[in-house]
């Protein structure tokens, strides 16, 4: 993983916990055990960064919500 892909990680993580009013140690378990970080953020970095905020935080709690990792 390069730096630019890193910082966005970070980034993903940090606002979903704020978004989502979770810990980030609690966002970060819940994007490993289902597999959304090396399966979908990472890869899909060329295009997520481009997204506003708030898109990307609705995508991505769809996705988790679709995992089973949010009710």
């Amino acid at each position: 993983m390069d730096r630019k892909t890193l910082e966005f990680v970070t980034y993903c993580i940090s606002k979903l916990s704020q978004y989502l009013k979770l810990p980030q140690r609690e966002v970060y378990r819940r994007l490993i055990s289902s597999g959304i970080l090396y399966e979908y953020i990472v890869p899909s970095y060329d295009v997520l960064h481009t997204f506003g905020s708030n898109y990307l935080m609705e995508d991505l709690v769809d996705y988790m919500r679709e995992k089973g990792v949010l009710a």
